[in-house]
Protein backbone atom coordinates (compact mmCIF):
# COMPACT_ATOMS: atom_id res chain seq x y z
CA UNK A 1 0.00 0.00 0.00
CA UNK A 2 1.49 3.30 -1.14
CA UNK A 3 -0.45 5.47 1.50
CA UNK A 4 -3.70 5.28 3.58
CA UNK A 5 -6.31 6.46 1.82
CA UNK A 6 -7.59 10.19 3.06
CA UNK A 7 -10.30 10.48 0.85
CA UNK A 8 -13.60 8.32 1.97
CA UNK A 9 -14.73 5.48 -0.20
CA UNK A 10 -18.42 6.54 -0.43
CA UNK A 11 -19.65 7.08 -3.93
CA UNK A 12 -20.19 10.83 -4.83
CA UNK A 13 -22.72 12.64 -3.63
CA UNK A 14 -24.71 13.63 -6.78
CA UNK A 15 -24.44 9.80 -7.75
CA UNK A 16 -26.00 8.94 -4.41
CA UNK A 17 -29.13 6.72 -4.43
CA UNK A 18 -28.88 6.41 -8.53
CA UNK A 19 -28.71 3.40 -9.80
CA UNK A 20 -26.59 2.98 -13.18
CA UNK A 21 -29.52 2.43 -16.68
CA UNK A 22 -29.15 -2.03 -16.17
CA UNK A 23 -30.89 -4.67 -18.41
CA UNK A 24 -32.82 -5.33 -21.41
CA UNK A 25 -35.26 -2.14 -20.05
CA UNK A 26 -32.51 0.12 -19.35
CA UNK A 27 -30.65 -0.66 -22.26
CA UNK A 28 -27.34 -0.24 -19.70
CA UNK A 29 -23.97 -1.68 -19.68
CA UNK A 30 -23.04 -4.53 -17.10
CA UNK A 31 -19.47 -3.36 -17.43
CA UNK A 32 -20.47 -0.57 -15.19
CA UNK A 33 -19.68 -1.03 -11.79
CA UNK A 34 -22.58 0.26 -8.78
CA UNK A 35 -22.24 3.72 -8.63
CA UNK A 36 -24.91 4.09 -5.76
CA UNK A 37 -24.33 3.02 -1.62
CA UNK A 38 -25.15 -0.64 -1.24
CA UNK A 39 -28.91 -1.07 0.60
CA UNK A 40 -29.56 -4.18 2.46
CA UNK A 41 -30.53 -6.79 -0.70
CA UNK A 42 -34.38 -7.88 -0.27
CA UNK A 43 -34.26 -11.62 1.01
CA UNK A 44 -35.96 -14.00 -1.45
CA UNK A 45 -38.72 -15.56 0.15
CA UNK A 46 -37.49 -18.72 2.30
CA UNK A 47 -38.49 -22.07 1.79
CA UNK A 48 -40.78 -22.93 4.42
CA UNK A 49 -40.75 -26.34 4.34
CA UNK A 50 -37.93 -28.75 5.64
CA UNK A 51 -37.43 -30.22 2.32
CA UNK A 52 -34.00 -27.49 1.93
CA UNK A 53 -32.60 -28.98 4.95
CA UNK A 54 -33.38 -32.98 4.51
CA UNK A 55 -31.95 -32.03 0.99
CA UNK A 56 -28.83 -31.06 2.74
CA UNK A 57 -28.33 -34.14 5.24
CA UNK A 58 -28.82 -36.61 2.59
CA UNK A 59 -26.44 -35.00 0.34
CA UNK A 60 -24.03 -34.49 3.18
CA UNK A 61 -24.97 -37.84 4.20
CA UNK A 62 -23.81 -39.39 0.91
CA UNK A 63 -20.87 -37.79 0.62
CA UNK A 64 -19.92 -38.93 3.75
CA UNK A 65 -20.87 -42.07 3.43
CA UNK A 66 -18.71 -42.65 -0.30
CA UNK A 67 -15.47 -41.04 1.37
CA UNK A 68 -15.84 -43.44 4.39
CA UNK A 69 -16.09 -46.52 2.18
CA UNK A 70 -13.26 -45.46 0.16
CA UNK A 71 -11.27 -44.52 3.11
CA UNK A 72 -12.04 -48.37 4.37
CA UNK A 73 -11.07 -49.91 1.33
CA UNK A 74 -8.20 -48.16 0.77
CA UNK A 75 -7.04 -48.56 4.00
CA UNK A 76 -7.39 -52.41 3.45
CA UNK A 77 -5.42 -52.49 0.38
CA UNK A 78 -2.34 -50.58 1.71
CA UNK A 79 -1.93 -52.25 4.98
CA UNK A 80 -2.79 -55.42 3.21
CA UNK A 81 0.01 -55.03 0.68
CA UNK A 82 2.94 -53.65 3.05
CA UNK A 83 1.87 -53.87 6.57
CA UNK A 84 0.99 -51.59 9.01
CA UNK A 85 4.03 -50.74 10.05
CA UNK A 86 5.26 -49.69 6.51
CA UNK A 87 1.71 -47.62 6.16
CA UNK A 88 2.86 -45.40 8.85
CA UNK A 89 6.06 -44.73 7.88
CA UNK A 90 5.11 -44.03 4.22
CA UNK A 91 2.07 -41.88 5.60
CA UNK A 92 4.55 -39.97 7.81
CA UNK A 93 7.01 -39.15 4.85
CA UNK A 94 4.44 -38.70 2.39
CA UNK A 95 3.36 -36.34 4.67
CA UNK A 96 5.82 -33.64 4.13
CA UNK A 97 5.68 -33.62 0.23
CA UNK A 98 2.36 -32.49 1.22
CA UNK A 99 3.79 -29.74 3.11
CA UNK A 100 5.20 -28.40 0.13
CA UNK A 101 2.48 -28.41 -2.24
CA UNK A 102 -0.56 -27.48 -0.65
CA UNK A 103 1.35 -24.04 0.41
CA UNK A 104 2.26 -23.56 -3.22
CA UNK A 105 -1.41 -23.82 -4.21
CA UNK A 106 -2.99 -22.19 -1.84
CA UNK A 107 -0.66 -19.25 -2.23
CA UNK A 108 -1.45 -19.01 -5.86
CA UNK A 109 -5.17 -18.27 -4.49
CA UNK A 110 -4.29 -15.92 -2.21
CA UNK A 111 -6.10 -13.33 -3.93
CA UNK A 112 -9.32 -14.78 -3.98
CA UNK A 113 -9.16 -18.24 -2.08
CA UNK A 114 -11.33 -20.84 -3.00
CA UNK A 115 -13.90 -22.65 0.06
CA UNK A 116 -12.46 -24.83 2.59
CA UNK A 117 -15.42 -27.34 2.22
CA UNK A 118 -14.45 -27.75 -1.50
CA UNK A 119 -10.62 -27.69 -1.24
CA UNK A 120 -11.09 -30.64 1.51
CA UNK A 121 -13.42 -32.46 -0.73
CA UNK A 122 -10.87 -32.02 -4.06
CA UNK A 123 -8.08 -33.55 -1.64
CA UNK A 124 -9.82 -36.66 -0.19
CA UNK A 125 -11.35 -37.20 -4.14
CA UNK A 126 -7.96 -37.56 -5.06
CA UNK A 127 -6.83 -39.39 -2.25
CA UNK A 128 -9.33 -42.48 -2.09
CA UNK A 129 -11.80 -42.14 -5.31
CA UNK A 130 -9.51 -41.50 -7.56
CA UNK A 131 -6.80 -44.38 -6.21
CA UNK A 132 -9.20 -46.42 -5.75
CA UNK A 133 -10.27 -46.52 -9.15
CA UNK A 134 -6.78 -45.53 -11.03
CA UNK A 135 -5.66 -48.59 -8.61
CA UNK A 136 -8.86 -51.35 -10.17
CA UNK A 137 -8.39 -49.83 -13.89
CA UNK A 138 -4.48 -50.02 -13.62
CA UNK A 139 -4.81 -53.72 -12.69
CA UNK A 140 -6.92 -54.59 -15.06
CA UNK A 141 -4.39 -52.63 -17.82
CA UNK A 142 -1.95 -54.93 -16.27
CA UNK A 143 -3.72 -58.10 -16.90
CA UNK A 144 -4.30 -57.17 -20.30
CA UNK A 145 -1.18 -56.36 -21.68
CA UNK A 146 0.46 -59.46 -19.73
CA UNK A 147 -0.14 -61.59 -22.61
CA UNK A 148 1.89 -59.36 -25.35
CA UNK A 149 5.28 -59.76 -26.38
CA UNK A 150 5.83 -56.16 -24.29
CA UNK A 151 6.79 -55.54 -20.75
CA UNK A 152 3.21 -55.04 -18.93
CA UNK A 153 4.69 -52.98 -16.37
CA UNK A 154 6.37 -51.08 -18.95
CA UNK A 155 2.76 -50.74 -20.85
CA UNK A 156 1.28 -49.92 -17.69
CA UNK A 157 3.39 -47.17 -16.35
CA UNK A 158 3.28 -45.44 -19.96
CA UNK A 159 -0.27 -46.50 -21.29
CA UNK A 160 -2.41 -47.46 -18.76
CA UNK A 161 -1.71 -45.67 -15.87
CA UNK A 162 -1.58 -41.53 -17.62
CA UNK A 163 -5.16 -42.73 -18.83
CA UNK A 164 -7.07 -44.01 -15.80
CA UNK A 165 -5.55 -42.19 -12.88
CA UNK A 166 -5.83 -38.43 -15.27
CA UNK A 167 -9.18 -39.91 -16.10
CA UNK A 168 -10.40 -40.34 -11.89
CA UNK A 169 -8.56 -37.08 -11.42
CA UNK A 170 -10.01 -35.07 -14.39
CA UNK A 171 -12.99 -36.37 -13.04
CA UNK A 172 -12.83 -34.57 -9.59
CA UNK A 173 -12.35 -31.33 -10.99
CA UNK A 174 -15.93 -31.45 -13.64
CA UNK A 175 -17.56 -32.64 -10.74
CA UNK A 176 -16.17 -29.33 -8.80
CA UNK A 177 -16.52 -27.15 -12.09
CA UNK A 178 -20.04 -28.48 -12.27
CA UNK A 179 -21.75 -28.40 -8.97
CA UNK A 180 -19.85 -25.38 -7.44
CA UNK A 181 -20.06 -23.28 -10.60
CA UNK A 182 -20.37 -19.94 -8.21
CA UNK A 183 -17.01 -21.23 -7.32
CA UNK A 184 -15.02 -21.97 -9.89
CA UNK A 185 -14.77 -18.86 -12.32
CA UNK A 186 -11.63 -19.19 -13.84
CA UNK A 187 -7.99 -20.46 -14.64
CA UNK A 188 -6.57 -20.02 -11.26
CA UNK A 189 -9.50 -21.72 -9.89
CA UNK A 190 -8.86 -24.60 -11.97
CA UNK A 191 -5.33 -24.67 -11.01
CA UNK A 192 -6.40 -25.11 -7.50
CA UNK A 193 -8.45 -27.61 -7.77
CA UNK A 194 -7.12 -29.35 -10.29
CA UNK A 195 -3.83 -29.24 -7.94
CA UNK A 196 -5.06 -30.06 -4.67
CA UNK A 197 -6.85 -32.96 -6.24
CA UNK A 198 -3.84 -34.23 -7.61
CA UNK A 199 -1.87 -33.70 -4.01
CA UNK A 200 -4.16 -36.07 -2.54
CA UNK A 201 -3.74 -39.07 -5.31
CA UNK A 202 -0.02 -38.37 -5.05
CA UNK A 203 -0.33 -38.59 -0.87
CA UNK A 204 -1.85 -42.53 -1.29
CA UNK A 205 0.55 -43.61 -4.08
CA UNK A 206 3.23 -42.14 -2.19
CA UNK A 207 2.28 -44.22 0.92
CA UNK A 208 2.31 -47.47 -0.68
CA UNK A 209 5.61 -46.98 -2.77
CA UNK A 210 7.47 -45.93 0.06
CA UNK A 211 5.75 -48.74 1.90
CA UNK A 212 6.79 -51.29 -0.03
CA UNK A 213 10.49 -50.06 -0.90
CA UNK A 214 10.75 -49.92 3.33
CA UNK A 215 9.86 -53.76 2.95
CA UNK A 216 12.00 -54.08 0.26
CA UNK A 217 15.39 -52.05 1.12
CA UNK A 218 14.61 -51.31 4.57
CA UNK A 219 15.38 -47.77 6.00
CA UNK A 220 18.08 -46.68 3.34
CA UNK A 221 15.23 -47.89 0.10
CA UNK A 222 13.19 -45.98 1.76
CA UNK A 223 14.87 -42.42 2.34
CA UNK A 224 16.05 -43.37 -1.53
CA UNK A 225 12.29 -43.47 -2.90
CA UNK A 226 11.02 -40.58 -0.46
CA UNK A 227 13.98 -38.08 -1.87
CA UNK A 228 12.93 -39.28 -5.47
CA UNK A 229 9.06 -39.13 -5.00
CA UNK A 230 8.83 -36.51 -2.28
CA UNK A 231 11.87 -33.89 -2.70
CA UNK A 232 12.84 -34.23 -6.03
CA UNK A 233 9.14 -34.46 -8.08
CA UNK A 234 6.63 -33.63 -5.73
CA UNK A 235 4.93 -31.74 -8.32
CA UNK A 236 4.87 -34.50 -10.55
CA UNK A 237 0.78 -35.15 -10.45
CA UNK A 238 -0.02 -31.54 -9.96
CA UNK A 239 2.05 -30.68 -13.16
CA UNK A 240 -0.15 -33.43 -15.47
CA UNK A 241 -3.73 -32.59 -13.86
CA UNK A 242 -3.86 -28.57 -13.63
CA UNK A 243 -3.68 -28.99 -17.83
CA UNK A 244 -7.21 -30.31 -16.80
CA UNK A 245 -7.81 -27.37 -14.91
CA UNK A 246 -6.35 -24.71 -16.81
CA UNK A 247 -9.14 -26.13 -19.64
CA UNK A 248 -12.09 -26.18 -17.42
CA UNK A 249 -10.72 -22.69 -16.42
CA UNK A 250 -10.88 -21.30 -19.69
CA UNK A 251 -14.76 -22.04 -20.59
CA UNK A 252 -15.96 -21.30 -16.83
CA UNK A 253 -17.78 -18.44 -18.52
CA UNK A 254 -18.79 -20.03 -21.76
CA UNK A 255 -20.17 -23.30 -20.79
CA UNK A 256 -21.51 -24.27 -24.04
CA UNK A 257 -21.34 -27.81 -25.60
CA UNK A 258 -18.66 -26.55 -27.85
CA UNK A 259 -16.24 -25.94 -24.78
CA UNK A 260 -16.43 -30.01 -24.37
CA UNK A 261 -12.95 -29.79 -27.04
CA UNK A 262 -11.34 -27.52 -24.88
CA UNK A 263 -11.83 -29.98 -22.05
CA UNK A 264 -10.61 -32.81 -24.39
CA UNK A 265 -7.68 -30.92 -24.97
CA UNK A 266 -6.68 -30.26 -21.46
CA UNK A 267 -7.21 -34.17 -20.74
CA UNK A 268 -5.16 -35.08 -23.88
CA UNK A 269 -2.21 -32.48 -22.81
CA UNK A 270 -2.50 -34.35 -18.72
CA UNK A 271 -2.50 -37.92 -20.35
CA UNK A 272 0.55 -36.68 -22.79
CA UNK A 273 2.71 -35.08 -19.88
CA UNK A 274 2.46 -37.76 -17.51
CA UNK A 275 2.87 -40.46 -20.37
CA UNK A 276 6.47 -38.38 -20.81
CA UNK A 277 6.98 -38.33 -17.43
CA UNK A 278 6.61 -41.82 -16.79
CA UNK A 279 8.66 -43.10 -19.89
CA UNK A 280 11.38 -40.94 -18.53
CA UNK A 281 10.87 -42.43 -14.92
CA UNK A 282 11.25 -46.32 -16.18
CA UNK A 283 13.53 -46.26 -18.71
CA UNK A 284 17.11 -47.49 -18.10
CA UNK A 285 19.78 -46.31 -15.90
CA UNK A 286 21.59 -45.37 -18.20
CA UNK A 287 19.49 -43.19 -20.03
CA UNK A 288 17.75 -41.69 -16.94
CA UNK A 289 19.64 -38.92 -15.75
CA UNK A 290 19.53 -37.40 -19.96
CA UNK A 291 15.78 -38.41 -19.86
CA UNK A 292 15.31 -36.35 -16.37
CA UNK A 293 17.37 -33.26 -17.65
CA UNK A 294 15.36 -33.29 -20.62
CA UNK A 295 11.92 -34.07 -19.97
CA UNK A 296 11.24 -33.61 -15.94
CA UNK A 297 13.32 -30.71 -15.50
CA UNK A 298 11.80 -28.71 -18.47
CA UNK A 299 8.36 -29.60 -17.35
CA UNK A 300 8.66 -28.77 -14.05
CA UNK A 301 10.13 -25.15 -15.22
CA UNK A 302 7.10 -24.68 -17.49
CA UNK A 303 4.42 -26.06 -14.61
CA UNK A 304 6.06 -22.94 -12.20
CA UNK A 305 5.80 -20.30 -15.35
CA UNK A 306 2.55 -21.33 -15.86
CA UNK A 307 1.67 -20.34 -11.97
CA UNK A 308 3.64 -17.01 -12.60
CA UNK A 309 1.27 -16.30 -15.89
CA UNK A 310 -2.18 -17.50 -14.29
CA UNK A 311 -0.80 -15.20 -10.38
CA UNK A 312 0.06 -11.94 -12.95
CA UNK A 313 -3.44 -13.13 -15.16
CA UNK A 314 -5.46 -12.67 -11.56
CA UNK A 315 -3.98 -9.63 -10.38
CA UNK A 316 -4.51 -7.76 -13.76
CA UNK A 317 -8.31 -9.02 -13.68
CA UNK A 318 -8.48 -7.96 -9.61
CA UNK A 319 -6.62 -4.26 -10.76
CA UNK A 320 -9.17 -4.17 -13.89
CA UNK A 321 -11.65 -4.50 -12.61
CA UNK A 322 -11.40 -3.02 -9.05
CA UNK A 323 -10.11 0.68 -11.20
CA UNK A 324 -13.75 0.44 -12.29
CA UNK A 325 -15.32 0.53 -8.66
CA UNK A 326 -12.86 3.28 -8.32
CA UNK A 327 -13.75 5.67 -10.90
CA UNK A 328 -17.03 5.16 -8.85
CA UNK A 329 -16.10 6.01 -5.48
CA UNK A 330 -15.64 2.34 -3.63
CA UNK A 331 -11.31 2.47 -3.74
CA UNK A 332 -9.06 5.17 -3.89
CA UNK A 333 -5.86 4.64 -6.55
CA UNK A 334 -3.76 3.78 -3.67
CA UNK A 335 -5.49 0.93 -2.42
CA UNK A 336 -6.33 -0.50 -6.18
CA UNK A 337 -3.03 -0.83 -6.90
CA UNK A 338 -2.40 -2.29 -3.45
CA UNK A 339 -4.89 -4.93 -3.45
CA UNK A 340 -3.72 -5.91 -7.35
CA UNK A 341 0.12 -6.60 -5.92
CA UNK A 342 0.87 -9.55 -3.19
CA UNK A 343 3.89 -7.69 -2.04
CA UNK A 344 2.04 -4.48 -2.03
CA UNK A 345 -0.68 -6.38 0.43
CA UNK A 346 2.21 -7.83 3.02
CA UNK A 347 3.16 -4.20 3.50
CA UNK A 348 -0.43 -2.96 4.08
CA UNK A 349 -1.26 -5.39 6.32
CA UNK A 350 2.33 -4.51 8.01
CA UNK A 351 0.74 -0.79 8.02
CA UNK A 352 -2.38 -1.54 9.79
CA UNK A 353 -0.68 -3.51 12.72
CA UNK A 354 1.30 -0.37 13.52
CA UNK A 355 -1.07 1.89 13.46
CA UNK A 356 -4.13 -0.18 14.88
CA UNK A 357 -2.90 -2.99 16.29
CA UNK A 358 -4.18 -6.44 15.89
CA UNK A 359 -8.03 -5.42 15.33
CA UNK A 360 -6.84 -3.05 12.16
CA UNK A 361 -4.66 -5.67 10.91
CA UNK A 362 -7.10 -8.54 10.53
CA UNK A 363 -9.58 -5.87 9.08
CA UNK A 364 -7.40 -4.81 6.61
CA UNK A 365 -6.95 -8.60 6.12
CA UNK A 366 -10.21 -9.54 5.37
CA UNK A 367 -10.49 -5.93 3.20
CA UNK A 368 -8.08 -7.40 1.13
CA UNK A 369 -10.16 -10.91 0.64
CA UNK A 370 -13.14 -9.38 0.34
CA UNK A 371 -12.22 -7.15 -2.53
CA UNK A 372 -10.57 -9.96 -4.25
CA UNK A 373 -13.74 -11.59 -4.28
CA UNK A 374 -15.66 -8.14 -5.72
CA UNK A 375 -13.34 -8.45 -8.50
CA UNK A 376 -14.65 -12.36 -9.06
CA UNK A 377 -18.36 -11.37 -8.29
CA UNK A 378 -17.66 -8.38 -10.98
CA UNK A 379 -16.13 -11.05 -13.64
CA UNK A 380 -19.07 -13.09 -13.01
CA UNK A 381 -22.24 -9.98 -13.73
CA UNK A 382 -20.00 -8.90 -16.61
CA UNK A 383 -20.20 -12.43 -18.42
CA UNK A 384 -23.48 -13.70 -17.23
CA UNK A 385 -25.62 -10.61 -16.96
CA UNK A 386 -28.11 -9.15 -13.90
CA UNK A 387 -28.09 -12.16 -11.82
CA UNK A 388 -29.79 -11.55 -8.85
CA UNK A 389 -27.29 -13.92 -6.40
CA UNK A 390 -24.47 -11.87 -7.73
CA UNK A 391 -26.02 -8.98 -7.27
CA UNK A 392 -26.66 -9.77 -3.22
CA UNK A 393 -23.16 -11.10 -2.95
CA UNK A 394 -21.74 -7.83 -4.47
CA UNK A 395 -24.03 -5.34 -2.81
CA UNK A 396 -23.13 -7.54 0.63
CA UNK A 397 -19.41 -7.21 -0.15
CA UNK A 398 -19.68 -3.40 -0.99
CA UNK A 399 -21.06 -3.45 2.57
CA UNK A 400 -17.97 -5.17 4.37
CA UNK A 401 -15.48 -3.59 2.33
CA UNK A 402 -16.48 -0.20 3.68
CA UNK A 403 -17.08 -1.07 7.08
CA UNK A 404 -13.45 -2.96 7.51
CA UNK A 405 -12.09 0.32 5.97
CA UNK A 406 -13.32 2.34 8.84
CA UNK A 407 -11.25 0.13 11.52
CA UNK A 408 -7.92 0.63 9.53
CA UNK A 409 -9.15 4.37 8.37
CA UNK A 410 -11.48 5.80 11.17
CA UNK A 411 -11.69 9.25 8.85
CA UNK A 412 -13.15 7.26 6.21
Amino acid sequence: MVSPPRTPASPPPDTAGQRAPHGPAGGGDWHQVMTFPPTSPVPATPNATRRPVIRRILLWSAVVTVFGLAALVMTFVVTTAVGLQAAILGMVSASLALGIVIPLFLWVDRLEAEPARLLWFAFLWGALISTLGALVLNELGVAFFAGMHADPLVLGAVVVAPLTEEFFKGLGVLLIFLVARREFNGVIDGIVYAGIVAAGFAFVENIIYLGQMYLESGTVGLVGIFVMRCLVSPFAHPMFTVCIGVALGLVAHRRRASSVGVVLVGFACAVFLHALFNYSAVASTQNYLVLFALVQVPLFVGFLLLLHWARNRESRIVRDTLTGYGMAGWFTPAEVAMLASPAERRRARRWARGVGGRQAERAMEAFQDESGELAMVRKHLVHDGPDAVWLAREQRILQAVTAHRRVFVPQA
